[in-house]
């Protein structure tokens, strides 16, 4: 049966364990109950407070703690990113081609606005374009890691997401003001009265932003 607040796009979920025995041993399994990509992304649509209708823009969150990810990288190979777990990585499947991002590093703040062109790729099949024409980013000089100890490990495997630049900032010029939208998902939907202050307010930083 259905969880009850799963029905009512509560982010909610069960995660069921068995317990087998074999010989002398005990083996543990686990399965959710419910998709738990679902669950996820109803999470990164629902926001708290008040509500108003989506302005057609997504919010990313491009983590560059402890030299996984380098925002260098990202404007010049034209991608956005997350992984290490699945929760890091699987709001990227909300992004379809077409879709505007606006991206924030955090911490320092906005640093780019662009527009997804196909929609996320594993780590290992991802393709860059380079002088040289394309060729896989896990074999470009880059100055992140990338989880690459991880590039085996479907779930825990980086995912990226190519865009199109409309306008990047470097990150030592990255937009921060008080009161600005900031969320924990990798990518996120957001419908609250903050996101649509906050890209009123960054209208002003990145002019580009009627680009298509």
């Amino acid at each position: 049966m259905r969880p009850y607040l799963s029905e009512r796009d509560i982010p909610i979920n069960l995660l069921c364990f068995q317990v087998f025995a074999n010989g002398n041993e005990q083996l543990i399994s686990r399965t959710w109950l419910l998709d738990p990509v679902k669950t996820q992304v109803s999470a990164a649509i629902m926001q708290d407070g008040p509500n108003e209708p989506w302005n057609g823009e997504f919010y990313h969150s491009f983590g560059t703690c402890s030299g996984e990810r380098a925002w260098d990288d990202a404007v010049k190979y034209g991608f956005i990113c997350g992984g290490g777990d699945a929760w890091y990585s699987r709001t990227l499947q909300l992004l379809d081609p077409g879709d505007r991002v606006r991206v924030k590093i955090p911490g320092p703040g906005f640093v780019g606005l662009g527009r997804v062109t196909d929609r996320a790729q594993r780590d290992r099949d991802f393709m860059v374009n380079t002088p040289e024409g394309e060729v896989r980013f896990s074999e470009v000089p880059r100055n992140g890691h990338y989880h690459q100890q991880f590039a085996d490990d479907e779930e825990k495997s980086e995912y990226s997401v190519p865009v199109h630049r409309l306008q990047t900032i470097p990150a030592s010029q990255a937009i921060q003001e008080i009161g600005m939208f900031g969320n924990q998902n990798t990518v996120c939907k957001p419908t609250t009265p903050k996101w649509r202050s906050t890209v009123e307010r960054l209208k002003t930083h990145f002019p580009a932003h009627n680009k298509n």
